[in-house]
């Protein structure tokens, strides 16, 4: 279950995994990789900082476009 307390500036790994188009799995492929930073809240229910996900978000849409 999705933590609905999160501090502004961040995301959990389901908003996170919506945002990027992957699934949950695929979110800590992207940590696992370095892609990704976890920001905060706990091992279970990581938050991650809103601009990461956007920033990384960015760079694969302009990596699919190219």
């Amino acid at each position: 279950m999705e933590s609905q307390i999160i501090r502004p500036g961040y995301l959990t790994a389901h908003q996170a995994a919506h945002v990027l188009g992957v699934s949950l799995g695929g979110v800590r492929l992207l940590v696992h990789r370095g892609q990704l930073a976890r920001a905060g809240g706990s091992p279970r229910q990581p938050w991650y900082k809103i601009e990461d996900v956007s920033a990384l978000d960015a760079k694969r849409r302009n990596g699919r476009a190219a």
